[in-house]
């Protein structure tokens, strides 16, 4: 057991011997598996945090599933209850009645009736001055302000010969259809027009497998109901994450190829600077078992400092991109580390291979010899 202990510590003092006389070589090395590592880390983060904020990042888009009453019909209190009821946890549905109304100079405009609470959370992209809060306020499309605020910003709409005066407290602008109406609590426009929401557009949360799974369900609990998926933003979704996903991937098996060259060529170098060293070693009796022993001993110590180091690193590089990117930091995974770990020993002893086969060629009296 003593005579195995020594061994040992003298196989250590031997490693650490040789990175000591041979710094440049061994920093060029663990520079290429640090560097490796970090993105490896980085990508592995990124991976597995980025699809979730795509999708958060997409759900700032609206609704993916709407539901829509028959023509001539609209919705029931129950229908839009079980509609929540169908998409709780997994996301939020917001009711949207819709009435076409007269201003005072009698020009026909779109009016919807919504929550604003909810319409605010399901449409975070709009870009609105003022969200309303009370009752009697409205939010006017900016095309839709011309031919309905006053001065003062006050104005009369007639529905069915029933007028509703309303304040103008916000503008919205997004581009669509939205900048020619003019949106009124859901409460306000039930009571002034008599009428009932007719589309619920729902926001659901998850991966498109859960997206189609709720699309499906609420297809099965509404057959009389028109219930679509909002293709655009669904494909749009599909594709930037499976091309997100793509480009990670062949980031991160491009870098660690590179960085496997790199410690290969830097092997290389080691063999071939310590070739007297081997000859030595050899001709006192060691086997070429024992000299690979060392070379890729060296080999797990190197991929064991660059994988700590490049770990740290690529959290926090991963951490920056989320930041940056998302808004969002990037939760480390520290459960990666044996993954990469791994990765950096499985390309340091495959870069170990070719210069063990040739120290295996290494003939002690011609090296000895100066040959």
């Amino acid at each position: 057991m003593k005579r195995r202990a020594r061994s040992n510590s003298m196989f250590l003092r031997m490693l650490v011997r040789a990175a000591m006389l041979r710094k440049g070589s061994a920093v060029s090395a663990l520079i290429a598996v640090t560097f490796a590592a970090a993105a490896s880390t980085a990508m592995l983060n990124l991976f597995s945090d980025v699809q979730g904020k795509l999708r958060n990042e997409f759900r700032n888009f609206g609704a993916n599933i709407v539901i829509e009453a028959p023509e001539g019909q609209t919705l029931t209190p129950d229908d839009i209850k079980r509609i929540r009821a169908s998409v709780r946890n997994r996301g939020f549905a917001v009711p949207f009645g819709y009435a076409v109304a007269r201003t005072a100079k009698d020009q026909a405009i779109v009016v919807a009736g919504t929550d604003f609470e909810l319409a605010r959370k399901l449409n975070p992209w709009w870009s609105v001055s003022r969200w309303p809060s009370e009752s009697g306020q409205a939010l006017v499309g900016v095309r839709a302000a011309k031919a309905t605020a006053d001065p003062g910003g006050n104005f009369i709409l007639r529905f069915q010969g029933s007028e509703f005066l309303l304040s103008s407290v916000g503008t919205v602008v997004n581009g669509a259809g939205e900048e020619s109406r003019v949106y009124v609590s859901l409460d306000d426009f039930e009571r002034w027009t008599g009428l009932a929401p007719v589309v619920v557009e729902v926001s659901t949360y998850g991966t498109q497998e859960t997206v189609n799974g709720v699309l499906r369900h609420l297809r099965q609990q509404f057959p009389n109901l028109d219930v679509r998926g909002v293709r655009q933003v669904a494909e749009a979704e599909a594709n930037v994450v499976g091309k997100t996903r793509s480009t990670l991937l062949a980031s991160a098996a491009l870098i660690i190829c590179t960085a496997g060259l790199c410690v290969l060529a830097t092997l290389m170098g080691w063999v071939y600077d310590r070739r007297r060293d081997f000859a030595i070693m050899k001709a006192l009796g060691a086997s070429d078992r024992l000299i690979g022993s060392f070379v890729a001993g060296e080999s797990a110590v190197l991929a064991f400092a660059g994988a700590v180091i490049g770990f740290g690193t690529g959290i926090g590089i991963a951490a920056w991109i989320g930041r940056s990117n998302f808004h969002a930091p990037v939760m480390p995974r520290l459960e990666f580390f044996p993954a990469v770990f791994a990765g950096c020993l499985v390309v340091t002893l495959l870069a170990a291979v070719l210069p063990l086969r040739l120290m295996r060629s290494i003939q002690p009296a011609m090296i000895l010899r100066g040959e």
